[in-house]
């Protein structure tokens, strides 16, 4: 059982974790040694995880999330098996605690009296800017 927050906690069904050879350095040790995780997290039919949750989590995954509905970490950061798979459970707990946060609504708001004259002043300044590049009349 994985704890996210007082509410959220995942069970051990939902996430499968595959140990894969990892590139990079380690020598012999890496052609022999599978270190780096592959985490896999059925979120879509999580249980334990409300839809709005849900929905933010699929937005903030982007591209690791596949169209089963499930979420694929991958970490291969250090020669060692159990703190990659450390490592690899902190950033789902981490993304699943980013998704509960509800993001504050945006009211639009006018823009000032103030800030629309200062606007049109610049706008007719720069056109008399230009307007005196022009040819000067034969009087």
């Amino acid at each position: 059982m994985l704890r996210v927050t007082d509410d959220i906690s995942i069970a051990d069904w939902e996430i499968s974790e595959q140990f894969i050879r990892a590139s990079g350095p380690g020598g012999q040790n890496v052609n022999k040694v599978s270190t780096a995780v592959e985490l896999r997290f059925e979120a879509e039919r999580s249980p334990h995880l409300p839809g709005p949750v849900k929905a933010r989590l699929k937005r903030l995954a982007g591209r690791r999330w596949t169209k089963e509905g499930a979420l694929i970490l991958f970490c291969d950061e250090t020669r060692s098996q159990a703190r990659n798979r450390e490592i690899i459970r902190e950033r789902l707990v981490e993304l699943i605690e980013k998704a509960t946060h509800r993001p504050k609504r945006r009211i639009p708001t006018k823009p000032t009296k103030g800030s629309q004259r200062r606007r049109l002043d610049a706008k007719k300044q720069r056109g008399e800017v230009k307007a005196l590049r022009g040819k000067i009349p034969d009087t």
